[in-house]
């Protein structure tokens, strides 16, 4: 039997599932984990980015920010993080994740309301609307797919790296990797491994089809079709 059918076995046996630090548990924890370190990536990336693209300036500087937060390995800090006052456990686990979710959130944000075109801006002014009402009422709406596209993007990213908060305790699904890699590979362990790798994949697929979807909802008709009707012109450019 090789650890394929090893991860199948393990999969179907319904006390992996049930039993403390078990399938499901760690599932709960790793959603917990990769749901705060969403929410603080939003609060954090989605208002400066927001703020940065109503204004029209420093379209440089988050480029910049992304770059370094992204040139900033995840690894490197679940391995500071526990040091400090944070110590181990989950709050490093999601600060560090948060971190990483922030550059898609940001850029994508700053990108949606730049991307509007200036004249609805104008219309916009024209009708007598402030700038706190131009934001609301015509830059959010017509960016939320923008939005929704760096949401996406950072849970995706976040929920297949969330695996590696096992490294510092931080509960998760990387536990049952890390447990297989424990009871070791000719012990069964190499079977408990696949499974737990397979987990995190589907739970990222997963996550990546209903933000899909979610990103559609949000999508004016009139984007889908402006979108539905670029496409064929984009592809012999391509």
């Amino acid at each position: 039997m090789n650890y394929f059918e090893e991860g199948f076995v393990w999969f179907n046996d319904p006390l992996n599932w049930t039993n403390p630090g078990g399938l499901l548990d760690r599932l709960g924890e790793h959603l917990v984990i990769s749901f705060w370190a969403v929410l603080l990536g939003c609060a954090v990336g989605w208002p400066i980015g927001i703020w940065l693209g109503h204004r029209g300036r420093g379209g440089g500087a988050v480029i910049t920010v992304a770059n370094l937060t992204l040139a900033i390995p995840t690894l490197a800090l679940l391995t500071i993080l526990p040091l400090t006052p944070l110590g181990f456990g989950k709050p490093p686990v999601v600060v560090a994740l948060a971190v990483f979710a922030v550059p898609p959130l940001l850029a994508n944000a700053y990108t949606g309301l730049r991307s509007i075109d200036p004249e609805t801006r104008d219309a916009a002014r024209g009708m007598g609307l402030s700038g706190g009402q131009l934001l609301r009422q015509v830059e959010l709406p017509l960016a939320a797919p923008y939005l929704a596209a760096g949401l996406r993007t950072a849970a995706v990213q976040v929920v297949a790296t969330a695996a590696l908060a096992a490294f510092v305790n931080g509960g998760g699904l990387g536990q049952i990797i890390s447990a297989g890699f424990g009871i070791g590979m000719s012990n069964g362990g190499g079977g408990q491994i696949v499974a737990g790798g397979l987990a995190v994949a589907l739970l990222a697929l997963a996550v990546e089809g209903l933000l899909a979807l979610v990103q559609r909802l949000v999508t004016p008709p009139a984007l889908r079709v402006r979108r539905r009707r670029a496409q064929p012109a984009a592809a012999p450019a391509g």
